[in-house]
């Protein structure tokens, strides 16, 4: 018993100092501005999310897919959402934030080709369509089932008379 008072006292020790002995706790990221999602698509909608020196006040965000927008204090956070101008050119645009206290911030959107398929996906040869094989597909189900049926009938006979 002996044995777990020295490790008993070195961990509370250990404990008290971290408890007693840290510095000041973290602060938040300070000034940023961020898109989600961060590419997006003509058209699309993006939420914008913001954080200045006081996150009290409004502030005005900036990008020429959806033009001049104002973050308003919400979770915390600065936040919005924009609509991305339908007949924005794929590429990549710079995110501005303006702050009250005249601080700012920057990041990117990415804007991307809006493509649409000319056609479904290739997923396989089609064996269950219909076609040449069809008919040996539906015979050979409609044999299983009548063999299914056999069988059945066979064993509750059996059942019966022994």
């Amino acid at each position: 018993m002996r044995r777990y008072v020295p490790a008993a006292v070195a961990a509370l020790a250990l404990g008290l100092s971290v408890l007693f002995l840290t510095g000041t706790p973290a602060t938040a990221a300070g000034i940023f501005v961020e898109t989600n999602p961060s590419t997006a698509r003509a058209g699309d909608e993006v939420s914008v999310r913001a954080s200045c020196t006081d996150n009290l006040a409004a502030a005005t965000v900036t990008a020429s897919p959806f033009g001049t927008v104002t973050v308003s204090p919400r979770y915390g956070f600065l936040t919005t959402t924009a609509k991305v101008a339908s007949g924005t050119k794929p590429g990549d645009y710079e995110v501005s934030l303006r702050c009250p206290d005249g601080k700012t911030a920057k990041s990117t959107l990415y804007v991307v080709a809006k493509v649409e398929p000319s056609r479904g996906p290739a997923t396989g040869g089609g064996g269950t369509a219909p076609g040449r094989h069809a008919t040996a597909l539906i015979g050979g189900g409609l044999t299983a089932i009548a063999a299914g049926l056999v069988l059945a009938v066979v064993n509750v006979r059996r059942r019966r008379l022994g």
